[in-house]
C-alpha cells in the first residue's frame, strides 16, 4: 500500500510524514521545502501478531507494511509545471491513494502561502490543479483514440468513456464523482487519473482538538461535508501532538494519550482507514520460523492469497489449511483447534477472511 501526501506548502505534510514514519523528512517554515518525495516504509500496527510471536517464539516477526511518500507542496499552476509542479503531480500518479492534508488552525507564527487560513478554499486548489492535470491527459487520449478509431471502430465504447470524464472535469468535478460500470472502470484502468485516486482529507487541527471529533470547528464540517458528497474518507489529526507521541516509548505514549483524550495514534487511524478506502485486509501465516502479515483485496480467494507468497504456490495450490485466529487464541494449538473440528480444509473457491491464519499445501 503506497500512499501520497499532498496539500499546500506549510500545512503539515512533513510534520506528519515525519510522525508517522520517523523518517526525519526536513520540515521548515517556507515553502518548497520538500523538493524531492520523501519515502518512509512503517508497519502496519496489528496486535494479533504480538499475541501470535508469543504463542509461536518464532525467529522472525514480519508484519504487513504501508509505505508513505511526502511530495512536495502543490500551489496554484502545478498543472502547468509551477513550484515543479508536473514533476509532483508524476509522483502522486504512482501512489495507491491520497492523502490530502488540510490546515484547519491559526498559527500566526507559521506561515501560509496563500496569507489566511481557509481550509475548502485550500482544498479547491489543490483539487483543481489535479483536474486541470487531468482534462490536459484526457484531451490528449481522445485525440489520439479519435485517429486510432479509423481503423479499430471497437475503441468507441472507451472513447465514450473518456468523453463522459472529460465532461465531469470540464465542470470543475474530480473523476471520482462519475459513476461507472465494472466494464467502463476497465476500459480507464490505464489513464491513472489523479481525481479518479481514492483519496482521505485529512484535517490538520489545533492541539486542543486532537481528541474527540472537532465538529465546532466549522472548517472540519465544511470538509467533512465535502468528502461525504464524493463518497471519500475525511479524518482529523494534529500533527504537532503526532509529532510529539512519535519520540516517547510505548509507556510514556499511552500516558500521554490519555491525558490528550486521544484514544489512537495517527498512524493507527490513517492506517485504518486506508486500508477500508483501498478495500484491503490481511490474513496470517504462523510457525516457528515466521509469524507473518500478509495484506490482500478484500474478496481474494485462496489460491490468489497463495500467489501473495510466491507465485508456485498459486500456480500449484492444493488446499488451505485454515484456523480462525480466534479459535486459536481461545484454545491455544493447533492440535486442540483439529480435536475441536475447527482447523478447516479449504478449496479453490474459498474467500479469505481478516482472521484467517493459513497453512497453503501446493505441488509443482
Amino acid at each position: 500500500m503506497k500512499l501520497g501526501i499532498v496539500g499546500l506548502p506549510n500545512v503539515g505534510k512533513s510534520t506528519l510524514f515525519n510522525a508517522l514514519t520517523n523518517a526525519g523528512a526536513e520540515s521548515a517554515n517556507y515553502p518548497f521545502c520538500t523538493i524531492e518525495p520523501n519515502v518512509g516504509i512503517v508497519p502496519v500496527p496489528d496486535k494479533r501478531l504480538d499475541v501470535l510471536a508469543e504463542m509461536y517464539k518464532p525467529e522472525k516477526l514480519t508484519p504487513a507494511v504501508c509505505e508513505f511518500v511526502d511530495i512536495a507542496g502543490l500551489v496554484k499552476g502545478a498543472s502547468k509545471g509551477e513550484g515543479l509542479g508536473n514533476q509532483f503531480l508524476s509522483n502522486i500518479r504512482e501512489c495507491d491513494a491520497i492523502l490530502h492534508i488540510i490546515r484547519c488552525f491559526e498559527n500566526d507564527d507559521i506561515i501560509h502561502v496563500e496569507g489566511s487560513i481557509d481550509p475548502m478554499r485550500d482544498l479547491e486548489t489543490i483539487n483543481m490543479e489535479l483536474i486541470l492535470s487531468d482534462m490536459e491527459m484526457m484531451e490528449r487520449r481522445i485525440e489520439r483514440t479519435t485517429k486510432a478509431m479509423r481503423a479499430d471502430k471497437s475503441l468507441a465504447a472507451q472513447m465514450e468513456v473518456f468523453k463522459k470524464i472529460l465532461a465531469a472535469l470540464e465542470e470543475g468535478l474530480c473523476a471520482r464523482t462519475v459513476a461507472l460500470t465494472p466494464d467502463e472502470e476497465e476500459l480507464l484502468a490505464d489513464t491513472h487519473l489523479l481525481t479518479r485516486m481514492p483519496v482521505i482529507y485529512v484535517a490538520n487541527v489545533s492541539e486542543d482538538e486532537a481528541g474527540e471529533e472537532p465538529l465546532g470547528n466549522p472548517a472540519y464540517v465544511a470538509l467533512k461535508e465535502y468528502a461525504k458528497s464524493e463518497q471519500s474518507e475525511i479524518m482529523w489529526i494534529c500533527a504537532g501532538i503526532e509529532a510529539e507521541i512519535a519520540e516517547l516509548d510505548a509507556e510514556e505514549k499511552a500516558i500521554f494519550m490519555e491525558d490528550m483524550g486521544i484514544e489512537e495514534s495517527g498512524l493507527d487511524k490513517l492506517i485504518k482507514a486506508s486500508y477500508s478506502l483501498l478495500g484491503l485486509t490481511s490474513y496470517m501465516t504462523a510457525g516457528p520460523k515466521e509469524v507473518r502479515a500478509w495484506t490482500i483485496t478484500k474478496g481474494t480467494k485462496a489460491p490468489q492469497a497463495a500467489g501473495k507468497i510466491h507465485s508456485d504456490f498459486e500456480r500449484g495450490f492444493i488446499r488451505a489449511e485454515v484456523v480462525s485466529y480466534d479459535d486459536l487464541v481461545k484454545l491455544g494449538s493447533i492440535a486442540a483447534c483439529k480435536d475441536a473440528g475447527l482447523y478447516r480444509s479449504e478449496g479453490k473457491d474459498y474467500v479469505m477472511q481478516d482472521s484467517d491464519i493459513v497453512l497453503f499445501r501446493f505441488n509443482v
